[in-house]
């Protein structure tokens, strides 16, 4: 295990995969989360929808977990744990990092209100989980800031993908409560 972690760029890809399959989790968490919403009637039952929104909500929090821990252990930015939680303090890319910041703070709101919700009045802890909304739009600015992956191709079918998804969906459920 200690040779794996003396990779130099061990930590890199860790941070990077994590980074990127989290974005992807984070849109298909949107998506779900948009698409469960109100009295939408989709194809399949409601709790299906509502199950994977939570299952893959808990996967991109762990793996948002990680790619924290991946890039303050990696040490090659010098990015300290305060720095990937408040936003705007860092040296290395302060707009990206900071956007990347809000976006984890968000991800702790959300949790961690989700986590009392039975002892919370319903619209305190929906006010709060709707501003999951704006976390997934600060997430892929902090993406597209950050990094190398931007500047690549592949990245930016994944981002372009993304944004459709997210799209699409609220353009959807806006559309059936339009409807309605």
């Amino acid at each position: 295990m200690g040779a794996l972690l003396a990779d130099p760029g061990l930590l890199w890809y860790v941070s990077r995969s994590t980074g990127v399959v989290c974005l992807m989790l984070l849109t298909a968490t949107t998506a779900l989360g948009l698409a469960s919403s109100g009295r939408v009637r989709t194809p399949w039952p409601r709790f299906v929808t509502q199950s994977l929104h939570r299952t893959l909500s808990l996967l991109a929090v762990l793996l948002l977990a990680g790619h924290i821990v991946a890039v303050v252990v990696d040490g090659s930015v010098g990015i300290r744990i305060v720095e990937a939680l408040v936003p705007f303090i860092g040296t290395y890319r302060p707009l990206w990092l900071g956007l990347g910041a809000i976006a984890a703070d968000l991800v702790l709101l959300v949790v961690v209100t989700s986590l009392v919700r039975t002892r919370l009045p319903h619209t305190l802890w929906r006010g709060v989980h709707l501003t999951a909304y704006a976390l997934w739009p600060v997430s892929m600015l902090h993406a597209l800031g950050t990094g190398s992956d931007p500047r690549q191709a592949w990245f930016t079918v994944l981002a372009l993908v993304c944004a459709a998804v997210v799209a699409g969906t609220l353009l959807w459920r806006l559309t059936v409560a339009t409807a309605r």
